[in-house]
């Protein structure tokens, strides 16, 4: 199986794609073919042997061969004519905008190219944080309380202290917590640079937090759990630091019924709508009750460090892959119009 993984985009997390993507070279055992797409949206192919983190900062990219996109996958020119490059899926790794909110996926979709990752809806809905919240709802999956702010607002109704988070952002950017009325509008303001709504939650101290990630194939493949290190909340720095890990971490101490519950949970928010895709949901466990604190449709370095064999779930799900259903287009309604004109 030889992939190609897209990575890069226009977004905030542009830089955390390319560590992410960087990080698989030492992971998959498949042959890999580098897709990178700049902050212009310009595809260009990355030999895998120059893939170092300093041929994007000094933009020596450019230099590789640039690459459109037609139906069935990705070309380049040769001297003659054009060329599509080699490979059997690909893999979306473009963390934030364009990889995630299903501008990538519609156009891997449209042009007929098989790929692993959330398609068009299971993106649009778990980009949006206010969406996130509402579709767990829909199924019965508990979430922490919330409000949602305009940019323009400095008002909140819940007590302090509170965390806020853009609406449409991941990888803690312009995140902040809150103590008090003080300090509420420096951290709106913060948040506001990078979307025009944010999403205000209670923070909970001590919070148990755990992550499962996984996918679906003829069956739920489930990671280990996760408990991540305690800290107040992980900030920009230390999530960067995740997105290159590649050396599985150790499994939370927790009885077999919470786990079993966590993983009831994941496969209510997995459903049909996630297919395709591996995906991280990460958990909070507040009096004994599970809820759903955010999904990560393409987590950090495909969250490797969590699976016993993640080759061999990468497999699994690339032989799971939906299939689109294809459309016949037959005319029939226009040619009943112009037999009915007598043309």
């Amino acid at each position: 199986m030889k992939i190609a993984i897209i990575f890069g985009a226009q977004s905030f997390e542009h830089e955390i794609s390319i560590v992410s993507a960087i990080a698989m070279k030492d992971i998959l055992k498949s042959e890999i073919v580098y897709i990178f797409c700049d902050e212009d949206r310009e595809f260009y192919h990355i030999p895998a042997s120059q893939i170092k983190s300093k041929l994007f900062s000094s933009g020596a990219y450019k230099k590789s061969s640039k690459l459109t996109v037609k139906n069935g996958g990705f070309y380049q020119k040769s001297l003659m004519k054009e060329k599509r490059v080699d490979f059997d899926v690909a893999l979306n790794l473009s963390h934030g905008a364009d990889g995630e909110d299903g501008k990538i996926a519609s156009l891997l979709e449209f042009f007929e190219i098989p790929f692993i990752g959330p398609r068009v809806d299971a993106s649009v809905m778990s980009f949006n944080k206010l969406f996130t919240k509402l579709y767990a709802k829909s199924l019965g999956v508990e979430v922490v309380d919330f409000e949602v702010l305009q940019i323009g607002a400095y008002k909140i109704s819940l007590d302090y202290p509170v965390i806020i988070k853009p609406l449409r952002l991941g990888s803690s950017i312009g995140v902040s917590i809150v103590r008090d009325e003080s300090e509420l509008e420096y951290a709106l303001d913060v948040a506001y640079e990078f979307d025009t709504e944010v999403l205000v939650e209670p923070f909970i101290e001590s919070v148990k937090e755990y992550n499962l990630a996984g996918l679906k194939a003829d069956e739920f493949i489930f990671s280990i759990v996760e408990e991540p290190q305690k800290e107040e909340f992980l900030d920009f720095d230390k999530k960067y630091l995740d997105f290159s890990r590649t050396s599985q971490v150790q499994e939370a101490g927790i009885d077999s019924y919470l786990e079993e519950n966590l993983k009831l949970t994941f496969q209510k928010v997995y459903g049909s709508l996630f297919e395709g895709a591996l995906i991280r949901c990460d958990f909070f466990v507040v009096d004994g009750k599970i809820l759903l604190n955010e999904i990560n449709p393409v987590p950090g370095s495909m969250a490797n460090y969590l699976f016993s064999d993640f080759n061999a779930a990468i497999e699994r799900l690339f032989k799971s892959l939906p299939k689109s259903k294809k459309i016949a287009i037959d005319y029939q309604y226009i040619h009943s119009i112009q037999k009915a004109k007598g043309k």
